[in-house]
């Protein structure tokens, strides 16, 4: 290799100034994905809301609603999901400036561009891509938003059919009460324990998941 490549040569001010600027540019766009993020869990949110006010409106009342409002909760943690991998990519971006650029050069003054921190950058402009796949985003909109609300939906449902219209005495009563037109109770509650139990399986693989990634990051070689 030539004393040409291996040179490292400090940021003049001007450069220093543009890094300022473009860590400016990813905050704002990782500001905007993670309203964007927000806004389906929101979303999520206010339809689960309104199928529990449908379903507890009376005692007579039917639990449909709350089984139905699953599709579209599961809808908005996909389409959440996908929203992510984009504001990780900025996110990523300006924590990467944040730990080699701007914490360096407040602790000590120097950038250490002899750790080529400043080339993984570059090569994240140059040829971007996705940092997590789009299962780990999966988990880990699920982890941070989204068991909680699957919880609530699945404990609602066990609660109307436990308490409405009358107080269930037996099993036999609660599965009649949870079937659902020509499909059974204890279908609609089958399906309801592998609903619950996927979910938390692909929150915990994600986790796991997390944990490997940080550990071989280690190295400082890669970001996301």
């Amino acid at each position: 290799m030539t004393e040409r490549e291996t040179e490292r040569k400090a940021l003049n001010s001007g450069e220093v100034g543009a890094v300022a600027h473009l860590y400016r540019g990813e905050v704002y766009r990782s500001t905007i994905w993670r309203t964007r993020l927000d806004t389906t869990t929101n979303w999520a949110v206010v339809t689960l809301g309104v199928a529990l006010s449908i379903s507890f409106a009376s005692p007579d009342a039917s639990p449909l609603p709350l089984v139905l409002v699953g599709v579209l909760i599961i809808f908005f943690l996909m389409l959440e999901a996908r929203r992510y991998r984009y504001f990780n990519v900025w996110r990523a971006r300006a924590r990467w400036m944040e730990t080699h650029f701007y914490a360096p050069m407040l602790y000590d003054g120097d950038l250490h561009l002899e750790e080529n921190w400043q080339k993984v950058l570059a090569k994240d402009y140059l040829r971007p891509v996705y940092h997590v796949d789009y299962l780990t985003a999966v988990g880990r909109r699920i982890r941070r938003n989204y068991l909680w609300i699957l919880m609530i939906q699945s404990l609602a449902f066990a609660g109307k059919i436990t308490v409405h219209p009358t107080p269930v005495t037996s099993f036999d009563q609660a599965f009649d009460r949870a079937d659902v037109g020509p499909l059974p109770g204890e279908v609609i509650i089958g399906f309801g324990v592998i609903y619950m139990a996927t979910w938390t399986a692909l929150a915990i693989w994600s986790d796991r998941n997390d944990a490997r990634r940080a550990r071989a990051r280690q190295s400082d070689t890669a970001m996301g």
